[in-house]
C-alpha cells in the first residue's frame, strides 16, 4: 500500500513520551524511535541501526539524552541522524553511518510525526483540536490498535448512521437510520453532518450527559476530516426541541495513524471545558472510558471483519454498493486518492529506502 507522505501524522499522546525514555512506534510501515532531549523537545529517527540493524530503541539515551546508543556495538547518534561516536578500532566514523530522521511536533497534546520531504513540513497544516489544550479543557483520552486499514476506519467516523445497528445497546437510540446528513467539502477537508430528532437515547447517554431517563433528545454529530486520517466530531445532545447551543457539547477527536497496511493506532478522546467545575475532569474520564467499550466489542471486530472481507484488494475493486449515508466517507477517499495521486506525480527521484540517507555505504570497504 502507498501512503500519503507530506502530512502530519500521530505518533502518541505528549505524556507517552517522558524524558530520559525512547518510544518505539511503526509508522507508515517505518520503524521510528522517538525521545526527548534534555530541554524537552521531541526528536525522531529511523530506528535501525545501519550497521548491524539492530533497533535503536532497543538501546540508551545518553550524552544528557541528547543521543542514542546502540545496544548491540555502541554506536551514538545525535539528533541530526549522523554517528558521533565509534568504540571501535581508530573510532573513525564511517560517511554512511547515519540514519533517517523526521521533522517532529508537540501540538493540542499529542505528538505529530512529518514522513515526507523536511522541507515541506509546515505545522500550521497541523489539523486544528483547541479542545485538546489542557489549560482550559479537561481532556479524557484513550488509544487502541486495529488489525484493520486506516482508511476503513475513516469510514467507520464519517459514517455514523452505523450506531443504530451496531451499537444499539450502548451509543444508537434506535433512530440513527432516520437521521439526515450533509456533506461538503472545503479544500482537502471534508464535513458531515448529522441531525437526528426526537431520539429516546440509550441508558449509557442519559448517565453521561444528565438528561432525564427516557426524554426525547435531538442530536448532532459533525464530522471533519483531513488527510490522511484526523477527524474532529462535534456530538451534541440537546432536550427535543431545545437549541443546539444550549444542549450537552461534547467535541471528540477521532485520529487513524497507520502502522502498517493492515495495522492502526486509534487515538481518540473528548473533552469538558473546566469552567464547567472539577465534576467535569472526572466526568471526561468516565465518558471516554465509556466510549471504550463500544469502541472495544463492537467497532473494532466488525472493521477487523471487513479488512480481512477484502484480503488485500482495494476498496474500489470490490465494486462497492454505494448508498447516500456513503457520500462522506466517499469523498474523503476521493480526496485522499487525489493528494496521493499528486504526490506520486510530483516526486522526481527516487525514494530513499531501509531508512538511509543518500551516502556512499561501501566507504568501509
Amino acid at each position: 500500500m502507498t501512503f500519503l507522505r507530506n502530512v502530519w501524522y500521530v505518533i502518541g499522546w505528549a505524556d507517552e513520551l517522558m524524558p530520559g525514555q525512547m518510544l518505539a512506534r511503526r509508522i507508515c510501515d517505518e520503524p521510528l524511535v522517538f525521545y526527548r532531549d534534555d530541554t524537552g523537545a521531541p526528536h525522531a529517527l529511523f530506528d535501525r541501526c545501519p550497521h548491524r540493524f539492530a533497533p535503536l530503541s532497543m538501546g540508551k539515551l545518553c550524552d544528557g539524552g541528547t543521543a542514542i546508543q546502540c545496544g548491540y556495538h555502541g554506536l551514538r547518534f545525535g539528533a541530526d541522524g549522523k554517528c558521533i561516536h565509534n568504540p571501535h578500532g581508530d573510532g573513525r566514523i564511517p560517511a554512511a553511518a547515519a540514519v533517517k530522521t523526521y521533522p517532529v511536533v508537540e501540538r493540542w497534546s499529542l505528538l505529530w510525526v512529518w514522513m515526507g520531504d523536511p522541507a515541506q513540513a509546515d505545522p500550521a497544516r497541523i489539523p486544528a483540536f483547541p479542545f485538546l489544550d489542557t489549560a482550559d479543557w479537561y481532556v479524557g483520552k484513550a488509544q487502541m490498535e486495529i488489525d484493520a486499514n486506516y482508511v476503513l476506519e475513516s469510514d467507520n467516523i464519517l459514517d455514523l448512521s452505523h450506531i443504530e445497528f451496531l451499537h444499539p445497546g450502548t451509543l444508537g437510540g434506535g433512530q440513527s437510520g432516520e437521521g439526515k446528513t450533509t456533506v461538503t467539502v472545503e479544500g482537502q477537508t471534508v464535513w458531515s453532518r448529522r441531525v437526528i430528532r426526537g431520539e429516546i437515547l440509550p441508558p449509557f447517554l442519559y448517565q453521561a450527559t444528565g438528561l432525564p431517563d427516557q426524554a426525547l433528545c435531538d442530536r448532532w454529530l459533525d464530522v471533519r476530516w483531513d488527510a490522511p486520517a484526523s477527524m474532529y466530531l462535534q456530538a451534541d445532545i440537546a432536550l427535543a426541541g431545545t437549541p443546539r447551543e444550549q444542549g450537552i457539547q461534547t467535541p471528540q477527536v477521532h485520529l487513524f495513524t497507520p502502522a502498517s497496511a493492515g495495522k492502526t493506532c486509534y487515538f481518540y478522546a473528548l473533552a469538558m471545558p473546566k469552567a464547567l467545575g472539577a465534576w467535569a475532569e472526572d466526568a471526561a474520564h468516565q465518558n471516554v472510558m465509556g466510549l471504550r467499550e463500544p469502541f472495544l466489542r463492537e467497532d473494532k471486530p466488525m472493521v477487523e471483519a471487513q479488512h480481512r472481507a477484502l484480503a488485500g484488494r482495494s476498496f474500489w475493486d470490490m465494486k462497492p454498493v454505494l448508498l447516500d449515508i456513503d457520500a462522506p466517507a466517499v469523498r474523503a477517499r476521493r480526496v485522499l486518492d487525489q493528494m496521493l495521486a499528486a504526490e506520486q506525480a510530483s516526486a522526481n527521484e527516487p525514494a530513499i529506502t531501509d531508512g538511509q540517507q543518500p551516502q556512499d555505504r561501501h566507504d568501509l570497504l
